[in-house]
């Protein structure tokens, strides 16, 4: 190895040194380490002396229900498998447990045999902490409320021969509300997908036309008391997005009608393609959005989901097509109403 390789080499040990809860160690040898960062003592609870030439005591803090497999991949470089990535549960000496993902990378000399293990242990016990939150969310939105309001809608329905004319409004309204609380169920799971995973979301092409057509007639059976117009052609175009990007737009049109406070909800939707984006404009003639709420409707700046009037089905609108590389914004719309606006890139 040149000596520009080592200085490389040091610099790069370095920097592993200083960050916390990320660990960073290389094998030549199988069962001995040749060089461990600082990190691994955040992770496992010891100084990283105590195992550069005893993995044994590695594998004894890993909880006893992962060893095995964590015991496999460790000694598997050695027996000529490919790269690989795991996750494993460690127990620090005070009982406290952390859950690590470890990447293995496998350097190969000239003849194509492997010469070092070089890997990267991360502390992922927050994420996975997130995880277990939002899975609870996910079982008492879904099952939960979902399923008892099914049993009340039924119920509910029952009631329509036994009611009287006069009861007849009443009864749909909650009808109608018991409805809305089974849609947001799936607004919320949907939000809970969304930000519940560390991977970087996997923006595709998505052809535009077919998502608003789709939600387009949804809404119309959804809401028949509304009218919904398309001004113009949807264009045949393909835009950035993923599988939820219908999301976008059913929150969208559900929000144009269940915010009106019309007899008639009436919603139009006009697309406008330019060389680099499309415009998507969903006008309403409810009754607007004050200049000073426009960004709090979105849940945008510090105070996020708490501020007053946000929804979630509009933070996640905001959340998505973020990612997605676009923007969504309020105007208002003439002579009343409110036009949302998103601007998706083209990908055609």
């Amino acid at each position: 190895m040149t000596d520009s390789s080592l200085g490389k080499r040091r610099d790069f040990r370095d920097l592993f040194d200083r960050l916390d809860g990320v660990a960073l160690w290389t094998v030549s040898t199988p069962g001995e380490f040749d060089y461990i960062s600082a990190g691994f003592e955040d992770i496992w609870g010891f100084p990283p002396e105590e195992v550069t030439n005893d993995v044994g005591r590695l594998l004894d803090a890993i909880h006893p229900e992962d060893r095995d497999r964590v015991r496999e991949n460790i000694y598997s470089p050695a027996r000529g498998r490919p790269d690989q990535a795991y996750e494993g549960r460690v127990v620090q000496p005070d009982g406290s447990i952390r859950w690590v993902l470890t990447r293995q990378v496998l350097l190969r000399d000239d003849d194509g045999d492997v010469s070092e293990v070089v890997g990267i242990c991360t502390d992922i016990t927050e994420q996975k902490r997130r995880e277990r939150e939002f899975e609870l969310l996910n079982r008492i939105v879904r099952h939960d409320i979902r399923n008892d309001m099914g049993v009340v809608l039924g119920w509910t329905e029952m009631l329509e021969d036994h009611v009287d004319a006069g009861g007849r409004d009443y009864l749909q309204k909650i009808l109608d509300s018991g409805e809305h609380v089974v849609e947001l169920t799936e607004v919320a799971r949907e939000y809970v997908e969304t930000i519940a995973s560390n991977d970087s979301l996997t923006v595709g092409s998505v052809p535009l036309r077919p998502v608003l057509e789709t939600e387009l007639s949804l809404r119309e059976e959804s809401f028949p008391e509304a009218t919904f117009v398309v001004e113009g052609t949807l264009p045949d175009v393909e835009v950035a997005g993923d599988s939820m990007l219908s999301s976008v737009f059913r929150n969208l049109l559900n929000n144009a009608v269940q915010h009106n406070d019309t007899d008639a909800p009436r919603v139009v939707v006009s697309c406008a393609v330019r060389d680099d984006d499309v415009e998507i404009r969903v006008a309403d003639n409810g009754p607007g959005i004050p200049d000073d709420k426009k960004d709090i409707a979105f849940g945008k700046g510090e105070r996020g989901l708490g501020s007053p009037g946000t929804g979630i089905g509009l933070y996640l609108v905001d959340t998505l097509v973020t990612q997605y590389g676009g923007e969504v914004w309020a105007e208002d719309n003439e002579p009343t109403g409110s036009v949302f606006v998103v601007e998706l890139p083209r990908t055609d």
